[in-house]
């Protein structure tokens, strides 16, 4: 086994839909990591208590360890590791790990990955900062938003959450307390704007239009009450991959531009 590669164990587990669950693993002492990137977690189906033999052996096979990207939940400093996952039908790797027992045993590598983090942009920061997510792309965003040096650095902050249905948007309660329970901790901290968008059913409260169009028709800056001003917005986008492109482009016909050398508004990541 790699250096880099180390055992952790799995403390709680919170199913959300039959498609999408989270769970909660040590962490190792040594392990650090920045609010925004992701890590490559490890199973083997073989050594699970409970394993989908036609899924794991659909592209690799039971005795080989399989590896996927997994963006972090938690804050860089709890004590514990969370993660937010889609279960993929017949999937290697989530057809096992939907199955996922407290006590179970999954891999770690503890090299992070990704640059979808608020120090790849140079100082001064503008005032507003935008996260933009669809479905498990809410994690990175999560983990930032727990993190006391967000609140201190951004005057509002805007989370845009888009999910199929009422039931696929996770985590709402905790969004909800973000605002009181660390924006209290430090002074002038940024005023947090949650905008929950349900695309296939009528919510009371959400918009129901993909990411977008509501940008293109004013509809997202409107319920934010702000502006996506080229000097003064940050943009990040995490979520299906049709999502972040198309969402991608829309953001640059409004006149912002990609973030490259620290320099830009519009920062993605990429998991591959």
């Amino acid at each position: 086994m790699s250096d880099n590669i180390q055992k952790v164990t799995v403390l709680s587990k919170t199913t959300w839909t039959p498609n999408l669950f989270s769970f909660t693993v040590s962490r190792p002492d040594s392990f650090k990591f920045t609010a925004g990137q992701f890590v490559r977690l490890g199973v083997n189906p073989s050594q699970l208590k409970y394993y989908n033999q036609r899924g794991a052996a659909a592209n690799e096979a039971l005795n080989e360890d399989i590896f996927r990207a997994y963006s972090i939940v938690s804050s860089p400093f709890d004590d514990i590791l969370e993660f937010f996952s889609i279960v993929i039908p017949d999937g290697a790797f989530t057809s096992q790990l939907q199955h996922l027992e407290v006590g179970d045993e999954l891999l770690l590598n503890t090299m992070p990955f990704g640059f979808l983090t608020l120090a790849r942009y140079q100082k001064p920061l503008p005032k507003d900062l935008w996260l933009l997510a669809t479905g498990t792309g809410l994690a990175p965003f999560l983990s930032m938003l727990q993190d006391l040096k967000t609140w201190e650095d951004y005057e509002h902050i805007v989370l845009a959450y888009s999910a199929r249905s009422t039931e696929e948007l996770a985590y709402i309660e905790k969004i909800e307390s973000l605002q009181e329970d660390f924006g209290s901790l430090v002074d002038n901290p940024a005023k947090l704007i949650f905008i929950p968008i349900v695309t296939r059913e009528p919510v009371e409260g959400a918009l129901t239009e993909r990411l977008p169009k509501l940008l293109l028709d004013d509809t997202l800056q409107s319920r934010a009450g702000i502006d996506l001003d080229v000097d003064s917005t940050h943009v990040m986008l995490c979520g299906n991959p049709e999502m972040v492109e198309d969402t991608k482009e829309t953001l640059k016909t409004l006149g912002l531009v990609m973030n490259r050398r620290g320099e830009g508004n519009i920062a993605v990541e990429n998991y591959w």
